[in-house]
């Protein structure tokens, strides 16, 4: 528990301290499952992704997977995710809208995987058409 107190002191907002609090109560098997269920979804979703033909960046410690849409001949992300809506039924999020030079991250945009395996599946198969 002293541990759990020292880390506590680097955790800056009040709510997040009872959060790490209960966390740190949880068995590591917990965070096991977690990290191993969110690895199989990522890698779902960035193999589907690389068979619909995207440049794919697959990240080590968040939940989205950011793609190049270059190959796609694409060039601009924030039209590319304003169309993707009709073209596929499915959204995503321009990295440009991260940017100062916006024209730095024109053709990146990203795709959440923190969902049911089953959405992850039916995104992949609708990629697929593009």
């Amino acid at each position: 528990m002293r541990a759990a107190k020292q880390y506590l002191t680097y955790v800056s907002a009040g709510p997040f301290q009872h959060a790490v609090a209960e966390a740190l109560r949880l068995p590591d098997t917990y965070f096991t499952r977690l990290r191993d269920d969110l690895r199989a979804k990522r890698d779902l979703l960035a193999d589907g992704l690389t068979r619909a033909g995207f440049e794919v960046f697959r990240p080590q410690g968040t939940y989205f997977v950011t793609t190049g849409i270059r190959p796609l001949g694409e060039r601009d992300g924030v039209a590319f995710c304003r169309a993707l809506p009709g073209r596929c039924g499915l959204v995503t999020i321009p990295h440009a809208v991260f940017y100062d030079h916006r024209e730095q991250g024109a053709p990146l945009v990203r795709f959440a995987f923190c969902k049911r395996t089953e959405v992850l599946q039916d995104a992949v198969k609708r990629l697929a058409g593009l």
